[in-house]
């Protein structure tokens, strides 16, 4: 007996039953759906006017009627950062009771021969503690440099920290101390308060 050479005949499968979504699927689908944001913009227009052709390539779903149907959320409105208070000068009345000593020193930092890494680490732990403790004046000590006319590290860069964002939530400002107290070679900073 021979044995025909066409191929068997397939009968169509009938196809599978849709199922509706559980309540917990539906949340699912929603928060997706409400994340989906187009690829380009002039598609966006499109994409609300009609639902995409072809079948969704991960889920069959049963369609939603056209009053459910999911649409992008609107971006969240951005949050404006809050501003970074300004330094303020010490004034001529504290920087004199401070030069004579009627306003107190309450806690100094000497910097003298640290590098610029150990000294920034030093400085910012400093003025987290005297914010903490609510000190309000302290003295940070950089050192004048060398005698040969050129300035020292410390003493450039300390006051370029102080009036970095990082350290505006603990400094209202600075100023270079009486000659008393180390003049050029050292900073009479004011503390914020802390709030609270």
């Amino acid at each position: 007996m021979k044995r025909s050479s066409r191929p068997p005949v397939l009968e169509p499968r009938p196809s599978p039953r849709r199922r509706a979504l559980s309540e917990e699927e539906r949340e699912l689908w929603d928060t997706v759906a409400r994340q989906v944001k187009p690829l380009r913009k002039h598609r966006a227009a499109k994409a609300h006017a009609a639902p995409p052709a072809g079948p969704s390539p991960v889920v069959q779903v049963a369609r939603p009627s056209p009053s459910a149907r999911p649409v992008a959320a609107a971006p969240a409105p951005r949050v404006a950062k809050p501003s970074v208070p300004p330094l303020a000068p010490l004034g001529k009345r504290e920087r004199a009771k401070l030069s004579r000593g009627r306003s107190e020193i309450e806690a100094r930092l000497d910097l003298h021969g640290m590098t610029q890494m150990r000294a920034h680490r030093a400085l910012t732990g400093f003025l987290h503690r005297a914010h903490h403790d609510g000190l309000t004046f302290v003295l940070v000590i950089t050192g004048k440099g060398r005698s040969g006319g050129e300035s020292g590290v410390l003493r450039r860069q300390v006051p370029e920290w102080l009036s970095l964002p990082e350290f505006r939530a603990f400094v209202v400002g600075f100023e270079t101390a009486h000659i008393g107290h180390g003049g050029e070679g050292a900073l009479y900073v004011r503390i914020r308060r802390a709030r609270g």
